[in-house]
């Protein structure tokens, strides 16, 4: 018997034409297994209405043609049924494709699908707005904010807002409690991470799962100007949990308070909110298509990038250092200079 399957298109995702894809699912959609509808979203919102009718219908799968949100809208409409999640990636950014090593290309996406490879895998939720890949506060949200603001979608806006509003960005205060206990931290960003990253290979968390009933939650602290480049550096090449200034954890359950209301992002999409943040694990709570072929170790920094970032924590000791050593020279120096009334 045939799988029902129904292939969600959002045209304004991401920067690519999707006008090719309805001939391509055509093409090479294994039609001995399947039969498949095609429904083009018209508006925000639409893509969760056709998929919470299709899980009702019984399809068995149900794709996400497009990025990070088309995927969202999708996921959080069939989470806790039997219907399960296909993806072809068409975003700016792709997180959740990219950690699931899902293909960029839609042939080959269209393959994974064809090879139907379902597993349970974990969700989170975020002040009742489910993620299926990240969310957080702190710069990431207003860089979020930003980028929905700019009206423009790829890397390279993404880029844009980052370097101009970096500088200008002020940590915040955070009170953190978990199963462990109570801890106060102030800090750039605060991200929980179901999956590893944010999208085009920026990797927030490297050692984040889907499949391990936990959440990884990075707390970035604040940084000077001559960390920046490290720290881009090590979340592009998959260290950056190795940095002095991230700090991370696992829990199932989070709770997060901050001096004042504001925005906060689920897979990208920002939103906001009041002070309180609650955001927790579900396990094993949507069935996604994943690629059995991928490399695992496509995930993981090579030799080379973990020397790198060796090196550069070594040299931020020494530089650390040597301004100890200056500032205790200047408050010896200071010292002498009230004993003689200098």
């Amino acid at each position: 018997m045939k799988k029902k399957a129904v292939f969600i298109i959002n045209l304004i995702s991401g920067t690519s034409d999707k006008a090719a894809i309805p001939g391509l699912i055509d093409q090479y959609l294994d039609k001995t297994q399947f039969e498949y509808e095609i429904a083009v979203t018209q508006y925000a919102g639409h893509a969760s209405e056709i998929a919470a009718k299709a899980k009702d219908d019984g399809v068995d799968v149900v794709v996400a043609v497009g990025g990070d949100g088309t995927v969202n809208e999708v996921a959080r409409a069939i989470v806790h049924s039997s219907t399960a999640l296909g993806i072809i990636p068409c975003g700016s950014g792709n997180g959740l494709a990219r950690h699931l090593l899902l293909p960029l290309n839609v042939r080959k996406a269209i393959e994974v699908i064809n090879r139907c490879e379902i597993r349970q895998l974990d969700y989170g939720i975020i002040n009742d707005y489910p993620f299926f890949c990240t969310c957080g506060m702190g710069f990431d949200a207003f860089v979020s904010m930003k980028f929905a603001e700019a009206g423009k979608r790829g890397p390279i806006t993404y880029v844009e807002n980052v370097l101009r509003e970096g500088l200008k960005y002020k940590p915040e205060t955070y009170t953190i409690e978990d199963e462990s206990g109570t801890l106060q931290y102030k800090a750039f960003l605060i991200s929980c991470a179901n999956a590893s990253q944010y999208g085009n290979n920026a990797y927030i968390a490297p050692q984040a799962s889907m499949s391990d009933g936990l959440m990884d939650v990075i707390i970035m602290e604040p940084f000077d100007v001559f960390e920046a480049p490290q720290i881009s550096i090590e979340m592009f090449s998959k260290t950056l949990d190795k940095n002095s200034k991230i700090k991370t954890f696992r829990t199932r359950h989070l709770h997060i308070r901050r001096d004042k209301p504001g925005v906060i992002h689920y897979d990208g999409d920002p939103v906001m909110t009041g002070a309180d943040i609650d955001v927790e694990l579900k396990p094993k709570g949507i069935n996604i298509i994943v690629n059995t072929m991928a490399d695992r170790s496509e995930r993981q920094p090579n030799a080379l990038q973990n020397a790198a970032a060796e090196l550069f924590n070594e040299i931020n000791e020494i530089r650390d250092g040597i301004t100890q050593s200056r500032l205790k020279f200047q408050q010896w120096s200071k010292a002498i200079q009230k004993r003689l009334n200098i």
